[in-house]
């Protein structure tokens, strides 16, 4: 990863010339003096992805006790002030969606606070994200179950309150193919900034039906990237855009960053920012930011920039967009990026990182004011001030005690079992007295530390408010419902109850058997109780074909329970005599050799992080 120190001098390079210069010089005719080549109109793109929430610093404290943080809106204003600094009149600050869901100030509010900020930084644009989606209607329901009960609601309710427009082109009205009023706008939006006419586009993943709760979403359609990129861009063009930037919530994954160019660690094959930018003609973008894996970028693919980071507000990244000033054309070759800029309140005098994982690793760390392109960032106290009424309404109940102790840390895996994931399915299992628990990978958002945990440790895991629901399968239902889990390149679900063989190389026919836990054959002709989140009830994550085939009478999605998921974890853990968690013996999910060429780890992982 790039230093901070590399960043800034790599910056003031990019954008030392903020203000555009006449493109001719004043030489006389005839004197025999080179004419100066016109410098490129620079165009900062400040870009930001994925932050679920996570308006405010992640702090943590270090094995000497002092305290650190890692992200936060109020330490990115002074990032963003820096910026827009050097480039006033020609920066554009653009998020590729999933603002909301997954901390307690952001799933409290229903996302209004995280507005709030976003509207205080000034966001040019954002896309709307799949996850944008989950709070369904305004009030405690996550999903509509009245007629009068409108399942966009919640989302409504922010795009009003949004002083930026939320971009969508490719969301319409599965009915009529319309699109839906509520969005507020066509999708596209048209600024002039420095005598450029710059068009954007917001795309939203055709996923969102399977990685949102399905219920949700069921009266729109989402079209695919590649052609309503393309229609909207030539569209634009019409309407005299020269510039045409995607902000899209879609992205990719590679494993190095430090070279643009260099695209041989990308998985070219599955990402979805690279299926759309190869099925559409060159420079129909000239820019995309990116988003949905959590994956880094920072990329030419196809000649076009695309950034993304980690996400949950730990990072930005740039784009410094080079357009020629006499023919008004992106230039590929003066257009630089600099991805992952890590957002610190302080940085380790030496490293000059915040992240916490390196720094817990070494006794000599110092923590110093940080700064960015030769300058101080400063906090911002206004979005201190406006962010504390939320944050003081949930502190007492994140902390709030649970009488529960994690033996050991209980981490996450999205591409195998893992010890977090064994922990929550075994105790689903057995709180339901069901044969089977099956969860998601992706639904689980963080690990757990070992020692005593609070309720906000348990609800950055889940910050979901899944209920429970129980199916009853016939062996045939559950030999289907097992093939579209593991073959649905959405991780390797979470097992309680059974053994499960999968193939290395992720692909639809990727299970190869499974049996009881103790190792017996299930009997093809028994019912299983089978319980799970609603959302894969409901179909998400690829269960949608198999769940509709299932008899309605078979299914009850926990609707008339008092608790929610995590709720209900809790519930049943303090009703143990035991509180305190272990970690179960690993072996319930085994690779097999089948020579495919390719390991658990060729999917994408959309949780990933430094």
């Amino acid at each position: 990863m790039m230093r901070s120190h590399r960043f800034a001098a790599l910056l003031a390079v990019l954008i030392g010339s903020a203000c555009h210069i006449s493109p001719f010089s004043q030489g006389r005719a005839g004197s025999g003096r080179e004419q100066k080549a016109p410098d490129p109109i620079r165009l900062t793109l400040i870009a930001t992805n994925d932050v679920h929430g996570w308006i405010y610093p992640q702090k943590y404290k270090l094995p000497d006790g002092t305290e650190g943080s890692e992200g936060g809106m109020a330490a990115f204003a002074g990032y963003v002030s820096i910026l827009r600094k050097k480039n006033p009149t020609g920066t554009l600050l653009l998020d590729a969606g999933d603002m909301f869901q997954g901390t307690l100030a952001s799933n409290l509010t229903e996302g209004s606070v995280v507005i709030q900020a976003m509207n205080r930084l000034g966001y040019t644009a954002a896309t709307i994200g799949n996850h944008e989606f989950d709070y369904g209607p305004e009030g405690p329901s996550p999903v509509a179950t009245r007629p009068e009960q409108d399942p966009f609601g919640a989302l409504e309710a922010r795009l009003k309150e949004a002083r930026f427009p939320v971009l969508s082109a490719n969301i319409a009205e599965a009915e009529t193919g319309g699109r839906p009023k509520w969005l507020g706008n066509p999708g596209t939006l048209i600024l002039e900034m420095k005598g450029l006419r710059i068009g954007l586009i917001g795309l939203t993943t055709p996923s969102t039906p399977t990685v949102t709760n399905p219920v949700n979403v069921q009266s729109l359609r989402f079209g695919a990237l590649a052609p309503e990129a393309e229609a909207s861009s030539r569209m634009l063009r019409d309407r005299g855009a020269e510039v045409i930037i995607g902000i899209v919530h879609a992205g990719g994954k590679c494993a190095k960053w430090d070279d643009p160019k260099d695209l041989s660690s990308c998985d070219r094959a599955h990402g979805e920012v690279f299926e759309m930018l190869d099925n559409i003609p060159p420079h129909t973008l000239d820019a995309v930011v990116a988003g949905h894996t959590h994956a880094p970028m920072g990329h030419f693919v196809n000649g076009t920039p695309v950034v993304e980071t980690w996400g949950l507000g730990r990072y930005f990244s740039v784009i410094d967009l080079a357009v020629d000033p006499v023919k008004h054309r992106v230039m590929e070759d003066k257009t630089r990026i600099i991805p992952l800029v890590p957002i610190c309140e302080k940085v380790d005098e030496k490293s000059l990182s915040c992240n916490p994982k390196s720094l817990k690793e070494r006794s000599d760390v110092k923590l110093v004011q940080t700064a960015f392109m030769g300058e101080p960032v400063a906090l911002d106290d206004g979005m201190t001030a406006l962010m504390a009424p939320t944050l003081a309404k949930v502190e007492d109940l994140q902390n709030r005690p649970l009488g529960v102790t994690a033996a050991a840390p209980l981490t996450r895996s999205y591409e195998s079992e893992s010890a977090l994931g064994m922990v929550l399915a075994d105790a689903l299992r057995e709180r339901e007295k069901a044969d089977i628990a099956l969860l998601n990978p992706g639904g689980l958002r963080a690990d757990l530390k070992a020692g005593e945990l609070r309720y906000g440790d348990l609800y950055e895991v889940i910050p979901f408010d899944n209920t429970v629901a129980t199916v009853t399968l016939s062996y045939e239902e559950l030999r289907r419902l097992l093939n579209a889990a593991y073959g649905s390149r959405k991780g390797v679900f979470q097992v309680s109850g059974l053994k499960i063989q999968l193939a290395k190389c992720p692909s639809e026919a990727r299970l190869r058997g499974f049996t009881l836990e103790n190792g017996k054959p299930l009997k093809q002709d028994k019912k299983y109780k089978v319980v799970m989140p609603d959302f894969l009830a409901r179909g998400g994550d690829g269960l949608g074909p198999v769940m509709s085939s299932i008899a309605p009478e078979s299914v009850d999605m926990g609707m008339q329970r008092e608790d929610n998921f995590r709720d209900a974890l809790v519930a049943y853990w303090q009703g143990k005599k035991n509180t305190t968690l272990q970690v179960p013996k690993p072996g319930r999910v085994q690779f097999v050799d089948d020579g495919a060429g390719c390991n658990p780890g060729a999917a994408l992982d959309l949780h990933n992080r430094p």
